[in-house]
């Protein structure tokens, strides 16, 4: 019987599965994430180009304030108030929480504001890293 011509057929392609965490730096510590608006991602994403690029990174402190204080509001929503809403804990707990969550915050902003104002280009871009790797 003649042998066949015909090439080996090729092996399936295996589907692409898009990773969270880079393949050449995976974490072995356990994570958590938190979902944010894509109207904050992009406003993210722009602060921290502008800074990266800036050759004065230092006049973009209070830019990169703003954003570290409106990514803490969102994770701490995700992760306090949007439990409850979905448990439905009821009106008074809800108010109760988000009173509590508005007087954290606003220290926390507070603080956050104090420390990026006094950081130097160096120490914002590293502030800039950071938060990009945690985003990807």
């Amino acid at each position: 019987m003649p042998t066949s011509s015909k090439r080996p057929s090729k092996l399936p392609a295996k589907p692409r599965v898009k990773r969270l965490v880079k393949a050449s730096s995976p974490s072995p510590q356990p994570f958590l994430r938190f979902y944010h608006s894509e109207s904050l991602r992009a406003k993210t994403l722009a602060v921290l180009t502008t800074l990266e690029k800036a050759k004065d990174r230092t006049k973009h402190r209070d830019a990169l304030a703003n954003i570290v204080v409106e990514l803490t509001d969102s994770g701490m929503d995700y992760y306090f108030l949007r439990p409850l809403r979905l448990a439905k804990a009821g009106f008074f707990v809800e108010q109760s929480a988000n009173l509590g969550m508005s007087a954290t915050t606003a220290v926390l902003a507070s603080v956050i504001r104090n420390m990026i104002g006094h950081m130097d280009g160096h120490q914002l871009l590293t502030v800039c890293r950071y938060i990009r790797q945690l985003m990807e």
